[in-house]
């Protein structure tokens, strides 16, 4: 594991996460309570503030970083980063799933209730609609969820990894 200061910034971790041994998080970096970063999760805040809410999980292999002197990120409560997925310089706000190897770029904003599709690509510069789903590449808005398909997905994932965490402390 590296947890390490960058530019005289280290990382500030809530004491009930779970990091998996081989994570790296270093520099300008919040992590919220019940969050998991798992397998080679690498979450850099050298060039800019990373900043993750509560019951946030980071799943292996993704890569949460921002842009220098430009574009922090920020990621709300209830949050779900699938496994080698890339955030960038971005906001996420609460209840929102990034699906598996899906990239969000700098400067866009993810409404809550919002699940971004497996493989999607989110460009720089778009606000992705809350209660809704993007897919593709470039991600565009496919159809919107309903209160039911939040709680039954959304909800649950991030539910799921909460107590996958415990397994693993």
């Amino acid at each position: 594991m590296i947890i390490k200061e960058i530019r005289g910034k280290y990382p500030q971790i809530e004491a009930d996460c779970y990091l998996a041994e081989n994570v790296t998080i270093v520099g300008d970096v919040t992590i919220g309570k019940q969050c998991s970063v798992w397998f080679n999760a690498v979450i850099r805040g050298d060039v800019n503030t990373i900043t993750i809410g509560d019951k946030v999980n980071i799943q292996d292999g993704a890569i949460i970083h921002c842009t220098y002197e430009k574009h922090p990120t920020v990621i709300g409560n209830n949050v779900s980063i699938g496994h080698q997925a890339m955030v960038h310089g971005c906001v996420i706000h609460d209840n929102v799933l990034i699906g598996m190897g899906a990239i969000v770029m700098d400067n866009c904003v993810v409404h809550s209730n919002t699940i971004i599709a497996a493989g999607a690509v989110v460009t720089q510069n778009t606000v992705v609609e809350p209660g809704s789903i993007y897919a593709g590449v470039p991600a565009k808005k496919v159809k919107d969820i309903d209160a039911s398909a939040f709680a039954g997905e959304i909800q649950r994932i991030a539910d799921n990894y909460v107590m996958y965490s415990s397994w693993y402390k």
